[in-house]
């Protein structure tokens, strides 16, 4: 078992108590040297810790703690093009929010993603944003939080 799937086995069971609401700080740093099917190889260990703990605090409610989403609902984020593409599109959907109906792999959806903007740092969002990005079958790099920043 490698120290990133270690470090979210230790913290899946409190953060099943926190559900949608907003995310919290780990303390908990590890390192990570490879993690080529689960995180982008430039992350570092704090990283990835801060987008799990992101993710399943904030995203996974909807999305599924493996990615796989909400059939007519919440897309798939695992083997999402708008995930592994240009990441300006993405920041922009995760800090202002999407409202509307969306294509992924020829399934529509029609959910509502809010704006995590005001409730996530830069950094925060950047960590959840690099780890869907690295997580699951995807592997597109890491996105740091002033490319966060820059996007309006």
């Amino acid at each position: 078992m490698n120290r990133l799937t270690a470090a979210a086995l230790l913290l899946a069971p409190a953060l099943l108590f926190v559900g949608c609401s907003k995310g919290s700080n780990s303390s908990t740093t590890t390192t990570t040297t490879t993690q080529a099917t689960t995180t982008p190889a430039s992350s570092t260990g704090s990283m990835v810790t801060l987008g799990v703990a992101t993710f399943n605090a904030n995203c996974a409610t909807c999305h599924g703690s493996k990615g796989q989403g909400q059939p007519g609902a919440f897309p798939p984020l695992d083997g999402n093009p708008v995930v592994t593409g240009d990441i300006k599109p993405l920041i922009k959907i995760v800090k202002t929010g999407l409202t509307g109906p969306v294509k992924i792999n020829g399934v529509a959806y029609n959910g509502q993603m809010p704006a995590w903007s005001g409730t996530l740092s830069d950094a925060k969002l950047s960590a959840v944003i690099t780890y869907i990005r690295g997580a699951w079958s995807n592997h597109a790099g890491a996105v740091t939080a002033a490319a966060v920043a820059a996007v309006k």
